[in-house]
């Protein structure tokens, strides 16, 4: 087993555990759809999902040859829940899909709208779709103990011990950039950060020149997430929980922070409601590290209460 202190890591990084850990992998299959949207096939915008560009992950390597933490399962939510607990979760899924079900049929004709829109207001399909990070998945150390993409951070590592794994799903959401913003503007996909810039970054902006003028609107309404609903439709997502991440991030965060990833990720949650986009990367995460710590179904209810105030008022959406 290799020791964190003697693997060399392309990002610095501050991990509580700093002993016995061991470098790790398992193959993410990472899928990449692609559908381009013309101008005569706008009527097909509720039943299908068209992506603005192919996800640029490396296969098997989303994360440009940098290491990622794996923690081990009883570090992650979940872990001690209660019969009646789980019980109540099972209850809220139920009421998440009739939820989402009925925000897709009643938003179809806005979102037609929505999609004509963006295709008037400049070239490209009108919905996005993304590789982003899914709640991890729970694998044996012996899966994974040999795969340099991975550093096991537990100094009691055991090949028949759970850890979690970081995993993807397709993201979908209205485009709001320019197809060609990577090409355009690269020096804003660079993802490898210093432990310092890590500290202070924050990624949204408010005169960001990838986003498109109906792109602008359609962030600060909120309609370009409409489409997140068909994600918590298929239990990709749920209504609340850590906002989507890019895969290409997990490189940047720290190994205690890596419990972020071990619930599903959200439409809307803790960060939304306290600033959304004017907080920094590391107050995000902080946010979202708390929501782990004390999730509940009236903690999710309350949330969703207060999202709705902020999405009315554009608080923080830019």
């Amino acid at each position: 087993m290799q020791n964190m202190k003697n693997i060399d890591i392309s990002v610095s990084f501050s991990c509580k555990h700093t002993a016995g850990c061991a470098a790790a992998p398992t193959g993410l299959i990472l899928h990449r759809l692609k559908d381009i949207m013309s101008t005569d096939n706008l009527p097909l915008i509720c039943g299908r999902y068209i992506s603005q560009q192919l996800s640029h992950n490396t296969p098997g390597d989303p994360y440009g040859g940098r290491k990622v933490f794996c923690i081990p399962g009883d570090e992650g939510y979940g872990s001690n829940l209660s019969v009646a607990e789980k019980a109540a979760r099972i209850i809220y899924r139920l009421t998440e899909i009739a939820v989402s079900s009925m925000a897709l049929v009643v938003s179809a004709p806005i979102m037609l709208a929505v999609a004509i829109i963006i295709k008037l207001d400049s070239p490209g399909p009108a919905l996005f779709l993304q590789k982003r990070c899914a709640i991890s998945r729970l694998v044996r150390g012996k899966e994974i103990e040999n795969d340099q993409r991975y550093i096991i951070a537990d100094p009691d590592y055991s090949p028949d011990k759970l850890y979690w794994v970081p995993q993807t799903f397709t993201f979908v959401k209205f485009r709001t950039m320019y197809v060609d913003a990577r090409e355009r503007f690269p020096e804003l996909y660079d993802y490898n950060y210093s432990e310092e810039e890590i500290k202070r970054i924050a990624f949204k902006r408010e005169h960001d020149p990838r986003i498109t003028k109906a792109g602008r609107w359609l962030r600060r309404s909120t309609l370009d997430e409409l489409p997140n609903f068909w994600n918590v439709l298929t239990g990709s997502m749920r209504l609340v929980g850590p906002r989507p991440e890019l895969p290409e991030m997990l490189p940047n965060y720290r190994a205690d922070q890596m419990k972020k990833f071990t619930v599903k990720p959200g439409i809307t949650g803790l960060p939304q409601i306290n600033g959304r986009g004017r907080l920094s990367f590391q107050k995000t995460v902080e946010y979202d590290l708390e929501y782990v710590d004390t999730k509940s179904v009236l903690l999710d209810l309350k949330i969703l209460f207060m999202t709705v105030w902020r999405v009315l008022t554009k608080h923080g959406a830019f």
